[in-house]
């Protein structure tokens, strides 16, 4: 079913050398687009209001069931029928090493350059939250969390489920993580709905998140007290790991109070360390781009281990 270490390495240069161009995704949208409308129309068909909460929960489970089997079927047939190019072609897809470094980016030039809106508007991009009441160190503080939390998602989880299952386990996993972003939430609308992707969201984490944190722990030489303090204080099972280590590593403070949608949200506070400074968003990129070259090398030791 081609898939190897080497395959998976090949995967991950390539999408870092070129990613998805802009050119490209205006003619072809990402195929996570495809796959978002895909839930999209499945929730909007099935999570009947007039419908109890367990008849929603049974149809959640249904819609996960069915995007599961449309992107498994969807991989192993690329995987079978295209060989070891279009595998690792196709398997750039489902990995955001380049786009993450990139939107990241795009919030610290503004900020170095004292453009406080340009950075709101950057930051606005990649979290969900209020955006026009922070100042400068709380939009890079912002844009930190995002970059420790999608290490994970984006990069560490994608590479995970590539390995162990080939295309269809890569194709699985996105599927999942985009279905638990658009409907697996606590809100009235998707909570029973929702549910069951929300918690195989989780399952599917559960070993990458603590690898991601690793791997960040690894690249900012620290970070693993605070890593292993902290990460439990998070809702989610999964993301207070990466976000705990990247604390713990530049030694500042993340988490805490944030606004949605003019309702304030009191998260946890993860690291004990100062404010977080616009530096100190340069120094997580410079531990991101570490990070992923020690996942890289991860691959090349596991291809040479790796049964022939």
């Amino acid at each position: 079913m081609w898939t190897s270490p080497w395959i998976v390495l090949s995967a991950a240069a390539l999408e870092a050398a070129v990613g998805y161009p802009e050119a490209l995704h205006r003619r072809v949208p990402h195929p996570v687009v495809w796959i978002g409308a895909l839930i999209t129309r499945l929730e909007a068909t099935f999570n009947r209001p007039d419908w109890s909460d367990a008849a929603r929960r049974l149809a959640g489970m249904a819609t996960l069931l069915t995007i599961i089997l449309v992107s498994g079927l969807s991989g192993w047939l690329l995987a079978r029928f295209g060989g070891p190019i279009i595998v690792v072609i196709i398997g750039t897809l489902g990995l955001a090493q380049r786009s993450l470094y990139q939107h990241v980016s795009a919030v610290l030039r503004p900020l170095q350059a004292g453009d406080l809106v340009a950075a709101r508007e950057a930051v606005g991009m990649i979290v969900g939250r209020d955006v026009q009441r922070l100042d400068a160190g709380e939009v890079a503080a912002a844009a930190i969390e995002s970059l420790a939390e999608s290490f994970n998602d984006g990069v560490v989880a994608p590479i995970f489920w590539f390995v162990i299952a080939g295309l269809p386990g890569l194709f699985v996993y996105k599927a999942v993580n985009t279905a638990d972003s658009l409907i697996g939430h606590r809100e009235p609308r998707w909570r029973a709905f929702g549910w069951a992707s929300a918690r195989f969201d989780d399952l599917l984490n559960l070993a990458p998140a603590r690898l991601a944190g690793a791997l960040i722990a690894l690249a900012g030489r620290g970070g693993w007290s605070t890593m292993l303090r902290d990460a439990p204080k998070h809702a989610s099972p999964n993301a207070g790991w990466p976000e705990a280590a990247m604390a713990g590593a530049l030694g500042v403070r993340l988490g805490g109070a944030a606004w949605y949608d003019g309702e304030r949200s009191d998260r946890p506070v993860f690291g004990d360390g100062q404010e977080v400074q616009v530096s100190d968003l340069s120094r997580a990129l410079r531990i991101y781009l570490l990070a992923c070259a020690i996942l890289w090398l991860l691959l090349a030791c596991g291809g040479l281990a790796w049964p022939r």
